[in-house]
């Protein structure tokens, strides 16, 4: 397995050896990809990751193995030559194939027709010899008891039979199914009745594709219609081609005997074969679709999660409304909630003059330093009033994205926290949060409801929590988190905790008071030595009593800066505040066994920046302040934006008119783009020119080309492809062109 997967992800043999090893006594990717780099050999979070899933894969494959063995050992049929083959099968599909002969199925044709008697005819005729006649020998098993009446009864009995071994034969099945993904069209119809009501799939009424050229987000568009029974799909290769490379794998000779076989290779193909390598394509390429959404969504996600936080700053969180108000609420620079109230300065109340006083009386009581509005109904409206608000000084007013924050107000981490607050209130907070620190607020709700992703509700979902929770981890563990602030929900994505074991922090921290150092957490309960190796890197306490508790230098290795302070004759705040001292250190004299120049140089680095938070300094958009509304805009204008998602297909921007805007993937640049993520991140400032408006079906059409209107053709800035030189061709191959072209 070891030598497998380093073959298939161009890593050595040493690489996944430490790696799965490590995996095994409990190590996580974040703590080994950070401090085990050592025995990796510089390993990335991605490349460990790599490494676990696919020894979970194979692993799995083993198991089934065993299972397989020994089903077939059970039923007395299993070879030494089929134990050989089966124990060789490099996937599931290819064991699969190999296990369906032997695998116990329900009643079918064959079934019936074995019970007549009539699997010796089958064999007969399967053998395809010449002068064999199977008219005749087919009289012979003749039997009204079994209703095997006639000849051509018996006839198609023994067909029902070959057609089943046909199924079953894994090269059959290995040819076409490279034939089905490679050859197939994906073809769509609306089904006869639904056009009005399947109206948003009217591109797909009537649509082909190949299926190698389809992408994964039109994929999911078209099975979303067929599971809402508006579309019908057909995803196969041309049906002469098939059957031709059928018949041309069953069928050895030309008799009587072999135009049985052939018509028994048409029923198997048309009654077995499709239906399930039909299946095994959607499967597959549903598989495909979804790891690419996946992709783009934890992209996505990532990016979100390390936006730009503003810091420890006292906020004015509003939670914007006309006919309910804006909901306001003051935290401190911790983002506890000091207090909260309504105020009513929109329609149809219109009470501007008192929705003033009392923001000036929030101001005087609980003096905040930026006010965070969320960027729902009303949000432009509120903008503009709170900018308007005569405050003693100049008070930044910035949008945040609220998408979730409805979610975050209903869940059991707010009832918990908030259990006498009104769902508005919650919200308004978690507004005002995710502008102090975006990745600590957002960890609290469900990553699909952030409203990132592509068709995220049409993929797998245990795959895509996986993924997301991937992500969610090393975000979390990058950044480090403070061990005396921190949320359980932040706290669980800690590297070697989890939701019990965060709970049972913040319990600790509760009842005793904040931790004064690291070592402190071996006091929490439940919380075990491995638990604190993994856990205790990525934890912060800030003016601890030791200096490096505030750094991500890990408490193993506390006793090695020691030493190098003690060589220097200072102390180890003296060399963590003098890059003169730092300087003077050779690494190479502390290089060990167990600690290496990748670890030293860490060290280093922390000791330079402890504690280094690596997410961009804070910046905000300023929308246009006289558009508003989807009504306001105008095609040809150019306005500021903030990328809120990125698909495929492109990515949706914000302008500041409760409706994002797409700039289709063929806007994105001056230049052909393939993946939108090589040029565009979520929370991105980018300028657009408005292409188009369809204020009826709220669309709006906008692009970041320098000249999105000039038409006039570009001259190939590509470096053409260099033509084949052309050989002679052998005369035709007849089994060949017939492969690809059919009969």
């Amino acid at each position: 397995m070891i030598h497998q997967i380093a073959e298939e992800l161009s890593l050595n043999y040493r690489q996944v050896q430490a790696t799965l090893q490590l995996l095994d006594e409990g190590g996580t990717v974040p703590f080994i990809s950070r401090y085990r780099k050592e025995r990796t050999e510089n390993l990335d979070e991605v490349q460990i990751a790599a490494i676990r899933d696919r020894a979970t894969q194979l692993r799995e494959l083993s198991k089934r193995k065993e299972s397989i063995l020994k089903s077939i050992e059970e039923q007395g049929k299993l070879s030494e030559e089929l134990k050989a083959v089966i124990e060789a099968a490099a996937t599931m599909t290819e064991l699969e194939d190999l296990y369906l002969p032997y695998k116990p199925k329900r009643r079918t044709k064959a079934t019936i027709a074995r019970e007549a008697g009539l699997e010796p005819l089958a064999e007969k005729i399967y053998a395809q010899e010449d002068g064999f006649l199977p008219d005749n020998e087919a009289e012979q098993f003749l039997n009204p008891d079994k209703n095997i009446l006639t000849i051509a009864d018996a006839l198609q009995g023994a067909r029902d039979i070959i057609a089943e071994w046909i199924n079953e034969d894994a090269e059959v099945r290995a040819t076409l199914r490279t034939l089905f993904m490679d050859e197939s069209i994906v073809k769509a119809k609306v089904i006869t009745g639904k056009e009005e009501e399947g109206i948003k799939y009217k591109d797909y009424f009537e649509w082909e594709e190949p299926i190698k050229a389809i992408p994964s987000h039109r994929m999911l568009a078209l099975r979303r219609g067929e599971k809402e029974m508006i579309l019908s799909l057909d995803i196969a290769p041309d049906e002469g081609t098939a059957l031709y490379q059928v018949e041309n794998l069953v069928v050895t000779e030309s008799n009587s005997a072999a135009e049985q076989v052939r018509l028994a290779a048409r029923d198997a193909y048309k009654r077995l074969l499709k239906p399930s390598l039909e299946t095994e394509t959607r499967m597959n390429s549903k598989l495909a679709a979804d790891e690419e959404a996946i992709r783009v969504f934890a992209g996505n996600l990532k990016e979100l999660l390390l936006g730009s936080p503003l810091g420890q700053k006292k906020i004015l969180a509003v939670d914007p409304g006309f006919r309910t108000g804006c909901k306001l609420a003051a935290l401190d620079a911790q983002g506890k909630l000091l207090a909260h109230t309504t105020i009513y300065p929109h329609p149809p109340q219109n009470q501007s003059i008192q929705a003033a006083a009392a923001v000036l009386d929030f101001y005087t009581k609980y003096p905040f330093e930026a006010i965070a509005v969320g960027n729902g109904t009303a949000g432009k409206e509120t903008i503009r009033f709170m900018k308007g608000v005569s405050f003693p000084k100049d008070i930044p007013v910035m949008m945040v994205n609220e998408s979730g924050a409805s979610i975050y107000s209903a869940s059991e981490v707010a009832r918990e926290e908030f259990p006498d607050l009104d769902l508005t209130v919650r919200g308004t907070v978690s507004i005002g949060r995710r502008l102090l620190d975006p990745l600590a607020e957002l960890v609290k709700i469900d990553p699909k409801s952030i409203g990132v992703g592509q068709y995220q509700h049409d993929v797998d979902q245990s795959t895509l929590k996986k993924s997301l929770d991937d992500t969610v981890i090393s975000c979390v563990n990058a950044v480090g988190v403070d061990l005396n602030t921190a949320s359980a929900p932040l706290l669980s994505y800690v590297a070697g905790l989890g939701p019990a074991l965060a709970k049972n922090i913040v319990k600790h921290r509760e009842q005793n008071g904040p931790f004064r150092d690291r070592a402190a957490l071996k006091a929490v309960s439940r919380l075990g030595e491995k638990a604190f190796e993994q856990a205790a890197g990525f934890l912060r306490i800030s003016d601890g009593t030791h200096p490096l508790d505030a750094s991500a230098v890990h408490p193993e290795r506390y006793a090695l800066v020691e030493r190098m302070a003690e060589d220097l004759g200072v102390s180890i705040k003296d060399l963590m505040h003098s890059e003169e001292l730092r300087k003077r250190i050779n690494i190479q004299n502390y290089v060990s066994d167990e600690v290496g120049v990748p670890t030293l140089r860490d060290i280093m680095e922390e000791l330079a920046k402890p504690g280094r938070d690596p997410r961009k300094s804070f910046d905000f958009v300023q929308f246009s302040d006289n558009i508003n509304d989807i009504s306001d805009l105008r095609q040809g204008m150019v306005l500021p934006g903030v990328v809120t998602n990125i698909t495929n297909f492109g990515a949706f921007v914000d302008i500041g008119v409760h409706q994002d805007g797409l700039v289709h993937v063929s806007h994105l640049a001056d230049r052909f783009v393939k993946d939108p993520m090589d040029v565009v991140r979520v929370n991105q400032k980018v300028q657009v020119t408005v292409m188009e408006v369809d204020a009826a079906r709220k669309r709006i059409a906008l692009s970041m080309k320098a000249n999105p209107f000039d038409q006039s053709p570009k001259p190939n800035r590509e470096k053409p492809e260099p033509r084949k030189k052309e050989t002679a061709k052998p005369k035709a191959d007849l089994d060949a062109l017939r492969r690809k072209f059919g009969r």
